[in-house]
């Protein structure tokens, strides 16, 4: 924070620096094909499709994850390992201000 005395000596001008990016949140949960079946550990990554911005996460003991985001519109995906494929996986998704956008879930596999 800079704090001057530019214009009037008996008041400081302050300078709070830029605004801190306002955005909205993304959210799900990562299964098997099971649903009581949770995935843990997972890295989970939201891409900004028109900056290629990352925003990563790990997914929870529940299988569950939340990345907190800029606006913009997203593509997210899940970290598989092995032969492990997707049934089930989000569509991009608009985050707008103050958003909280959840449901966004996946579905996995193992052949």
């Amino acid at each position: 924070m800079l704090v001057s005395a530019a214009c009037h000596a008996d008041r400081p001008i302050i300078d709070p620096g830029p605004k801190p990016s306002v955005g909205g949140t993304i959210a799900g949960i990562v299964t098997t094909a099971n649903p009581a079946v949770a995935v843990p550990g997972r890295k989970v990554t939201a891409t900004e499709i028109n900056k290629g911005s990352h925003y990563e996460t790990t997914t929870a003991t529940n299988g569950g994850y939340t990345i907190r985001v800029p606006e913009g519109t997203y593509r997210i995906e899940i970290e598989l390992r092995g032969s492990e494929t997707l049934t089930k996986k989000p569509d991009q998704t608009r985050v707008n201000n103050g958003d909280i956008d959840s449901g966004r879930d996946f579905v996995i596999t193992v052949k």
